[in-house]
């Protein structure tokens, strides 16, 4: 899975910019704040439909300017695949090889992409949204039926969230069992596709931190909670502990339990890496879920995904940013970079210089 060419205009700091990429590593490199990682999130963007760094997509739209536009061609095991994304203040349209689609579902699967920042490194010892968001994002290209159950799920979570807000208790209580049964239905596919890709995430993980270490620490990956038998034992448990917890969340004005309040246990050397790892333990950590991250994609397609490291060889010192080449020689990667000289180490590559949102020689 590669992406050919890239072209923006008006989307950032972008006017009207063509990238040509090769099959290996790509390096734009530049001062800071020129628009090398708007190009990387242009190319998140077409892969699935969201930005990681803004919640609404006007702001992507270049300042004075009504629209921005994205386009890329991408070769992927079926053929060649366009993504177009007119993006406006308050819509946009997204066509695949020019037909318009109706939800993000549709778009998942036809570029593949792991992105990785600095804020990725942070990972292990941030809070459990950041791994659950690592998870959503992950599942979410590879399963639509994952992305699906994910927005209907956190939609009755809304909805049954402001029902426990109303002060009428007798009518909350009423209403709650209709509101968990479908909530539980959507949860169950949740869970069991989260422990599918942590069953797949472990064993990658500790291969890549074995090597990333020299094999002197060893990593674990498992969910925090377990769960027995099929979507409809795992909807049934849940069940039961949300009725167990009708006084608290009634209480407390939210619900408690559930997929959006699960997390996944990081062990370094058998000991919790959330608490007790130091910041060159999580880093690598972090880099081995990642890189775990890429194989996954390779296992269940067939092909690897385009993979997006942004300013991250800044984060990393010298022997593992030596290692993080080795392991994305055969990977399309886009790397974004102030000095290239200074992180490729006489690697081949495909050298673009940014600055002020233009191409330069």
């Amino acid at each position: 899975m590669q992406i050919k060419n890239l072209f923006l205009q008006n989307f950032r700091n972008y006017e009207d910019e063509r990238f040509v990429f090769s099959d290996g590593l790509n390096v734009l490199f530049g001062k800071n704040a020129q628009g090398k990682t708007n190009c990387a999130e242009a190319v998140f963007y077409l892969c699935t439909g969201a930005s990681l760094r803004i919640r609404h997509d006007k702001q992507l739209i270049r300042m004075g300017e009504e629209k921005a536009r994205i386009v890329a061609e991408a070769e992927n095991r079926y053929g060649r695949v366009t993504i177009e994304a007119d993006i406006y203040e308050n819509k946009r349209e997204i066509r695949v090889n020019g037909s318009k689609i109706a939800k993000n579902a549709d778009l998942m699967g036809h570029i593949n992409s792991v992105f990785f920042s600095p804020g990725d490194l942070r990972l292990i010892q941030d809070g459990p949204d950041e791994r659950r968001r690592f998870m959503n994002i992950s599942i979410s290209q590879t399963s639509s039926t994952y992305y699906t159950a994910l927005l209907r799920y956190n939609r009755i979570l809304d909805q049954r969230n402001t029902l426990l807000k109303n002060h009428d208790v007798s009518m909350v209580l009423d209403t709650l069992p209709v509101w968990d049964e479908q909530l539980c239905k959507y949860a169950a596919i949740i869970v069991k596709k989260r422990v599918e890709f942590l069953e797949r995430l472990a064993p990658f993980a500790k291969e890549y931190h074995d090597f990333l270490t020299d094999g002197k620490e060893e990593l674990e990956i498992k969910p925090d909670r377990r769960y027995e038998g099929d979507e409809a034992d795992i909807a049934k448990t849940l069940q039961r502990r949300l009725e167990n917890n009708y006084e608290k969340d009634l209480r407390l004005g939210f619900t408690t339990v559930g997929p959006h309040r699960d997390d996944l246990d990081v062990l370094i050397g058998g000991i919790d890496a959330k608490a007790y790892a130091s910041q060159g333990q999580t880093r690598t950590a972090a880099l081995a879920l990642k890189l775990s991250e890429v194989q996954i994609f390779k296992s269940l397609s067939g092909e690897y995904p385009v993979l997006i490291l942004d300013d991250v060889m800044s984060e990393l010192d010298l022997p593992r940013r030596k290692k993080l080449l080795k392991c994305i020689s055969e990977i399309q990667t886009i790397l974004t970079c102030t000095h290239a000289e200074r992180v490729l180490y006489g690697a081949e590559c495909n050298k673009i210089r940014i600055e002020n949102g233009k191409i330069k020689p």
